[in-house]
């Protein structure tokens, strides 16, 4: 299929399942699961027919692999030089270290100081939180956990790579799960008191 004008390998996977399923993996593949009994005709009836959603996917998946190849923090872009070991030049917006994989895992791995730095700024503005431990932890589908059994909050190392505003906006979202631990019209009422510019953060963190 093409899409964007690039030409998607389609993988079909057919199992004991009611439903047709469709995403774009990293490979830049189009997977498909759907039941045995489908057709080809009908799965790239309704390929054609979710052609948009496709190459939203698409797009994501592809800004995404971009963004790997990029050394951000804090949303904002350095300059990868090759070097034996890691360090930054933050005078000149320089990141040295074996490749800009390692430097972005180091990164991720230091984050935890950085959120709690963010934290600080927004704690105080709740009432009756409960005494909970803030962790980090790489996640592929969430950017924040909020855990009653373990009395913890967890957000993604990736975050470390975002403008601090949408870190400011998880960490809001998190700790307004304390007080409501769905996502209810009162949570996100909640959520806007502490963090008024929630809806375009959401946005560009799902962009």
């Amino acid at each position: 299929m093409i899409i964007d004008g690039v030409e998607l390998p389609v993988i079909i996977e057919k199992k004991r399942i009611k439903n047709i399923y469709f995403r774009v993996n990293e490979n830049l593949e189009i997977y498909v699961t759907c039941p045995k009994y489908v057709s080809k005709l009908e799965i790239n009836h309704l390929l054609k027919s979710n052609e948009k959603a496709l190459t939203r996917m698409y797009r994501k998946i592809k800004n995404k692999t971009k963004d790997n190849e990029k050394i951000l923090l804090l949303g904002n872009e350095l300059e990868f030089v090759q070097y034996k070991r890691v360090m930054f030049d933050k005078e000149n917006n320089r990141a040295y270290g074996p490749s800009v994989e390692k430097v972005n895992e180091y990164l991720e791995k230091k984050s935890l100081k950085v959120f709690e730095d963010r934290l600080k700024l927004y704690i105080d503005t709740f009432d009756n939180l409960p005494k909970f431990r803030l962790r980090t932890r790489k996640m592929k589908t969430r950017w924040g956990v909020c855990n009653r059994s373990s009395m913890t909050v967890t957000l993604n190392t990736l975050l470390i790579h975002k403008k601090p505003y949408l870190i400011d906006y998880v960490i809001c979202h998190e700790l307004s799960h304390w007080s409501h631990m769905d996502h209810s019209r009162a949570f996100w009422k909640c959520v806007e008191e502490h963090f008024p510019d929630y809806k375009k953060a959401r946005k560009e963190l799902k962009d």
